[in-house]
């Protein structure tokens, strides 16, 4: 069925965590985030990266979202920070003016995108001359790490192979976002691994809770409720520690230059 971005019971799905440091150490490496002055988070989702990058430093960040409803968990969730504005708007047709902007942020959008070319056109489009622009995705390759303490989607696809099936088929090859990328012009493409820590849960059973409310995961939407239930049981008795655990997702980041 796929989540709906629309439904105001996904609201604040994005909303409910902090951009780890693991993530702002690799920003601070591949970006030079003192000559940032305005910065596009698109596909802002829920804001906490749009908040990641203020804190960094950079002195004005617009986050875009196609969905209304997920703006109004962002406008909430950044309501302290005066210099993060909103508009709606998407990956293909941002509406923002061209060559404005020294950074570009798409972390976990292309995956939700068929046309990349169009999207990377876009980005090229509003970043000026010099200007960074970072991409942020699994590739297929990033997807399927088998399940354990730390990695637990791994265990999606080991109970539901259809997932498997699902994931793949969404995900773009890195191969593919290199030479797209090249293609509409960019240059200084940099690839790198990030394994992200996602959150950490003191008790497993917050983590059980929060896979039963498919918090922040877009995958659990292609499972009924029953499906979902036997997934929480699985991974309930899959995972080893009663105690605190800290869960990570890899991720494939790039890194390119207009």
């Amino acid at each position: 069925m796929g989540i709906d971005f629309h439904n105001k019971d996904n609201q604040t799905t994005y909303t409910t965590r902090d951009a780890d440091h693991s993530w702002i150490a690799t920003m601070k490496e591949l970006i030079p985030i003192t000559s940032i002055a305005r910065a596009a988070d698109i596909g802002c989702g829920g804001g906490i990266y749009a908040k990641a990058l203020a804190d960094m430093g950079v002195t004005s960040v617009i986050g875009v979202d196609f969905s209304q409803t997920m703006l109004v968990g962002a406008k909430e969730n950044c309501k302290q920070y005066h210099h993060i504005t909103f508009k709606q708007g998407n990956a293909l047709a941002t509406g923002l003016d061209d060559d404005s902007f020294q950074l570009v942020l798409e972390r976990a959008l292309i995956h939700h995108i068929q046309d990349v070319k169009a999207c990377f056109q876009e980005a090229y489009r509003i970043l000026e001359d010099k200007g960074v622009y970072i991409i942020q995705d699994r590739t297929p390759e990033d997807c399927l790490l088998k399940g354990d303490d730390c990695h637990i989607r791994g265990y999606f696809f080991e109970r539901f192979p259809k997932l498997k099936e699902q994931e793949i088929k969404r995900r773009h090859s890195s191969d593919l976002v290199v030479e797209t990328l090249k293609e509409i012009g960019f240059s200084e493409i940099t690839e790198v691994k990030l394994l992200e820590t996602r959150n950490v849960y003191e008790q497993k059973e917050q983590l059980l809770n929060d896979l039963r409310q498919r918090t922040g995961r877009s995958i659990l939407h292609e499972l009924d409720e029953e499906e979902l239930n036997d997934l929480v049981k699985y991974i309930d008795q899959a995972i080893s520690t009663e105690s605190s655990i800290v869960e990570k997702d890899r991720w494939t980041i790039w890194k390119a230059v207009k």
